[in-house]
């Protein structure tokens, strides 16, 4: 028995992903507009915690940015071959203390501006489209509370027959 190839309609999520890739790849080139080469959007937000905080473990990172940990991991990965953090033994043999590099420290001063500036940019583009994407986001949340995303897609699932 064949089935049809549901990947072949078009994906409803890629719009999404596409966008964000694309406001990831803008904030980069304002990176490099500046001279910072090896810098990803999603560095700023562990490096200024860091920089506020001193050193944490990567499960400390997580929990105080509501990322979880393998994302955080992985993320400490990048950043460290980009010799902006360091990472050392923690209290224990399982854990990990990251702390800022000098390279690292130096750059968060203009990360926090871009990250300013980013929501500033947010903020305009709420009030000039006609649905604001943090009020189309808030509403959809609502709505995945009222009945999650799981029982949704149970409800939408035929499974063929046997």
């Amino acid at each position: 028995m064949t089935s049809s190839d549901p990947t072949t309609v078009p994906d409803p999520w890629q719009p999404l992903h596409a966008l964000l890739a694309d406001l990831d790849a803008e904030i980069e080139q304002v990176y490099v507009a500046r001279g910072i080469e090896g810098v990803r959007p999603r560095f700023a937000y562990p490096l200024i915690r860091l920089a506020h905080t001193g050193p944490l473990t990567i499960r400390e990172l997580a929990e105080s940015l509501d990322r979880s940990h393998s994302a955080i991991s992985q993320t400490i990965t990048a950043m460290r071959k980009e010799d902006l953090v360091t990472s050392e033994p923690g209290p224990d043999a399982r854990t990990r203390r990251i702390d800022l590099t000098g390279r690292g420290r130096a750059l968060v001063p203009f990360l926090e501006a871009e990250w300013r500036a980013t929501h500033a940019t947010v903020a305009e583009l709420d009030a000039e489209i006609p649905h604001a994407m943090t009020a189309v986001v808030e509403e959809v949340r609502q709505a995945l509370a009222r009945r999650s995303m799981r029982q949704r897609i149970h409800d939408h699932i035929v499974e063929p027959p046997r």
